[in-house]
C-alpha cells in the first residue's frame, strides 16, 4: 500500500484517538489506538524521511500512557504532524 495513503489513515485514527478521548468514549478511542499501532507497521520506513521515523517511534509510547488527557493531547499532536508530512513529502 502506498506510504502517503497509510499515514494519512494513521492521521485519521489519531483524530479519532484525540475526540474520543475527549468527549469520553474510551472504548471507541481504545479501538481506535489498536488501528493506529496497526498502521505503524505497514509504514514502509525504508521510504520516509529519518525525522518522520523518530516521530513513528514515539508514538505506541504516547499511546500507552495512563491519562486519557495526556493520550488524547499527543494524539492531537501527531495527528497534525502525520497529515503535514503526508500532505509535504508524501
Amino acid at each position: 500500500m502506498n506510504n502517503k495513503i497509510i499515514i494519512e489513515s494513521l492521521s485519521m485514527d489519531l483524530l479519532r484517538i484525540a475526540l474520543g478521548y475527549h468527549k469520553g468514549s474510551v472504548k471507541m478511542a481504545s479501538r481506535f489506538v489498536e488501528e493506529a499501532e496497526k498502521r505503524i507497521e505497514e509504514v514502509d520506513q525504508t521510504k520516509i524521511k529519518p525525522n518522520f521515523i523518530k516521530i513513528l517511534k514515539k508514538l505506541p509510547e504516547a499511546l500507552s500512557q495512563k491519562n486519557s488527557n495526556d493520550i488524547a493531547e499527543d494524539a492531537l499532536m501527531y495527528h497534525t504532524l502525520c497529515k503535514n508530512y503526508a500532505k509535504h513529502y508524501c
